[in-house]
């Protein structure tokens, strides 16, 4: 197979936030008079706040915007997900996804989170998933997001591997983009799965197991 090491993307992966980030951006849509439905929303999948922000404000007919109003409708959408992210607990996270990931350390490959979330290292707490992972990398040590392969390429070097000694899993067409960006394999689940741009498809997480044999 060719790699020593994981990287795994967590909202959509590991864990599902999706709904939460849905109703987040939807209260400030409509505070700005925006039609915003699931489809909008797909558009702001696997990029940085700011970068999302920019898609929606498309969809206002109005502005410019100045970076002062951005950066005050950016944190507001943070405050309005942190809070509905407090609602997490360990139950959020399936036995499949914590089984998965204790058996791929057993087998001996090193296992980093690569997320573009600012907001990771909470998720992780609230789900109690830290002491699962080797190394993290979130989106408060990047200046890059997805597709721009910083996140992973800074993983592999905490890992201590070779950006082609690692396989990304992902479930966002900008993070395959990103994996294949910086040299490495990849593995989609969920929406990334049908781009067809990853190296192996999953249709769940646990077939990962057939993918990362012992080393």
């Amino acid at each position: 197979m060719g790699f020593k090491a994981v990287i795994f993307d967590l909202d959509g992966v590991i864990v599902c936030t999706d709904r939460f980030h849905y109703q987040a951006w939807k209260k400030i849509a409509e505070g700005l008079g925006i039609p915003f439905d699931e489809e909008a929303n797909n558009r702001l999948r696997g990029i940085g706040r700011m970068e999302s922000l920019e898609i929606l404000l498309e969809y206002s007919g109005r502005g410019p915007f100045s970076r002062e109003e951005k950066e005050k409708m950016a944190e507001r959408k943070n405050e309005i997900y942190r809070r509905l992210l407090a609602s997490m607990t360990p139950d959020d996270v399936t036995g499949e996804a914590r089984n998965t990931l204790a058996e791929i350390r057993r087998r001996g490959y090193g296992i980093c989170l690569g997320s573009s979330s600012r907001n990771a290292g909470f998720i992780l707490e609230r789900t109690g998933l830290k002491d699962a992972f080797d190394r993290i990398v979130d989106g408060n040590q990047i200046q890059r997001f997805k597709p721009d392969p910083e996140v992973f390429l800074k993983g592999a070097a905490l890992l201590g591997v070779r950006p082609g000694d690692c396989l990304v899993v992902e479930d966002a067409e900008a993070g395959i983009e990103a994996g294949i960006a910086g040299g490495m394999k990849t593995a989609a689940i969920g929406g990334a799965a049908a781009c067809g741009k990853a190296d192996y498809r999953l249709e769940r997480l646990g077939d990962l197991l057939r993918i990362c044999t012992a080393i």
